[in-house]
């Protein structure tokens, strides 16, 4: 099989049932942006320092993912039938509170606005964070015209929240401080 069909030129794709929609649907556009924030995170876990928020949590983040992309590009529900994990329900996003609740104890409670950077696996995360933010609007923007389900929303809104610890916490244990937001003087 080869990787390119050209049944993509004209601008247009497939999704898993067969209906061929514009490159630019709002389903395209937001499993797109979850796609490019899984990507991310790939580099996020070839980032140095990494390993203090755990890779491989990183990894399931990714699977998880895949799958929510999955589910966006199925909207026939074509395939979730077939493969039962391609939901994400309430146990992820409660997975990741409690992710959040552990790094947040390890460290010193947030004061102020910070900027992004620091390590290179805190900036790393800085970075998904925000992708996780265009994915989340996307998924927000898409629901408005057809109703997706409340735990997408909710899973990417806490994700973000993940990443924005996670990269505290990789700067924290790499001893690079945050560097506080101050408005001009």
């Amino acid at each position: 099989m080869k990787i390119y069909t050209r049944t993509g030129d004209a601008g247009e794709t497939s999704l898993f049932d067969g209906t061929r929609v514009s490159k630019a649907d709002p389903r395209v556009a937001t499993y797109g942006d979850i796609d490019e924030l899984n990507a991310i995170l790939g580099l996020a876990r070839a980032s140095e320092g990494i390993e203090v928020v755990d890779g491989d949590r990183l990894l399931q983040v990714q699977r998880d993912l895949f799958a929510l992309g999955a589910q966006l590009a199925d909207p026939a529900h074509k395939i979730s039938g077939r493969v039962s994990k391609i939901h994400l329900g309430s146990t992820e996003t409660e997975r990741l509170e409690q992710l959040i609740d552990e790094l947040e104890a390890g460290m010193p409670p947030l004061r102020h606005f910070i900027l992004a950077g620091g390590c290179p696996a805190g900036a790393a995360l800085h970075l998904a964070r925000t992708v996780c933010r265009r994915a989340e609007r996307s998924a927000v923007a898409l629901d408005a015209l057809e109703r997706l389900r409340p735990e997408i929303i909710r899973y990417l809104n806490r994700l973000s929240d993940w990443l924005f610890t996670a990269a505290r916490y990789a700067n924290f244990r790499a001893n690079v401080a945050d560097v506080p937001w101050h408005p001009r003087t």
